[in-house]
C-alpha cells in the first residue's frame, strides 16, 4: 500500500506520518526532507521559498519513486505538499501471480480523499485489495 499525505503547511501531514510509521511500520519518506537534502547538497540552485519551482522539479521524481514502490509491492508513506493539484495520475503494469494488472490511477480535481472508487474490468469493486485469477486485468482506480 502506498499512503500519499499533502496538505497545507503546518497542518500535521508529519505527525500523521510519524503515526502511521509507528503503528503499521511502513517505510516512510518525506518530501521536505528530500527538498532540503537537494537544496543543501547542491544538487540544485532553488530555495526553500521557491515553492512553485520545487513542486514542479521534485514531483517527477517523488511520481517515480510512487511507481516503483507499486510495481514491486512495496509499502510506502510519502508526506509533503509538492504533490501538484494539477496532477492527472499514471498508468503502470504489474504481473502478480500469474496475471498481468494493467492499473490506472485516476487524480479527480479537487479530491484529496483517499481512494473513491475502484473499477475491475470495467466494474465497480468492493474494497481496496483487488485480486483477479484471469491472465490480464484493468484496475482504475480514482482518488
Amino acid at each position: 500500500m502506498v499512503v500519499l499525505i499533502t496538505g497545507s503547511s503546518h497542518t500535521g501531514k508529519t505527525l500523521l506520518a510519524q503515526a502511521l510509521l509507528n503503528k503499521y511500520q511502513y517505510p516512510y519518506l518525506s518530501i521536505d526532507l528530500l527538498k532540503m537534502g537537494l537544496i543543501r547538497s547542491g544538487n540544485t540552485n532553488l530555495t526553500p521559498a521557491d515553492d512553485q519551482d520545487l513542486e514542479a522539479y521534485l514531483w517527477p521524481i517523488v511520481r517515480e519513486i510512487i511507481k516503483t514502490a507499486i510495481e514491486n509491492r512495496q509499502n510506502l508513506i510519502v508526506e509533503g505538499c509538492y504533490i501538484p493539484s494539477d496532477w492527472k495520475g499514471f498508468k503502470t503494469e504489474r504481473t502478480y501471480r500469474g496475471t498481468l494488472y494493467k492499473i490506472e490511477v485516476k487524480h479527480e480535481s479537487g479530491a484529496g480523499k483517499g481512494v473513491t472508487r475502484i473499477e475491475v474490468d470495467g466494474k465497480p469493486w468492493e474494497g481496496k485489495v483487488v485480486f483477479s485469477k484471469e491472465k490480464e486485468c484493468q484496475v482504475t482506480v480514482w482518488m
